[in-house]
């Protein structure tokens, strides 16, 4: 594979500490999911490059396939939980919103960049994925 672009990233303190870009760019504040304090936890970070991921690959794909995807956003929904043959686990749902298109070119354009995104690449086989579509007919 040819690599278009490499970031890092250094954590101290896990689910209770800092996590920042090794550019010195952006740190967060890292807070469990029950927490009431200021922060954000892995999982959330995991929805917003996931859903900013699957959003852009949208893009090009709908130019790629000739599809008019005006409007188009991306929500994904992550989970994390017990697995059954232990150890933790996650679980996504993306719904991409499409307005103003056909259900047809929009089931075929989200199982296309489904194909295509990098997250839906690396997850694939070992995570959870559901797909969802919500156009102005559904």
């Amino acid at each position: 594979m040819k690599i278009f672009y490499k970031t890092a990233a250094t954590a101290t303190g896990g689910r209770s500490g800092t996590s920042a870009l090794n550019d010195g760019s952006h740190s967060v504040q890292m807070v469990r999911p029950d927490s009431k304090d200021a922060g954000v936890n892995p999982e959330q970070l995991f929805a917003l490059g996931y859903a900013a991921c699957f959003d852009s690959a949208m893009d090009l794909t709908a130019k790629q396939l000739k599809i008019d995807a005006t409007g188009a956003k991306t929500s994904v929904e992550v989970g994390i939980g017990q697995r059954a043959e232990g150890g933790y686990g996650l679980d996504l749902d993306i719904t991409a919103y499409l307005p103003g298109m056909d259900t047809d070119d929009a089931q075929r354009l989200v199982e296309a960049t489904h194909q295509v995104c990098p997250y839906s690449n690396a997850t694939r086989g070992n995570i959870d994925v559901r797909l969802h579509i919500k156009t102005d007919a559904s």
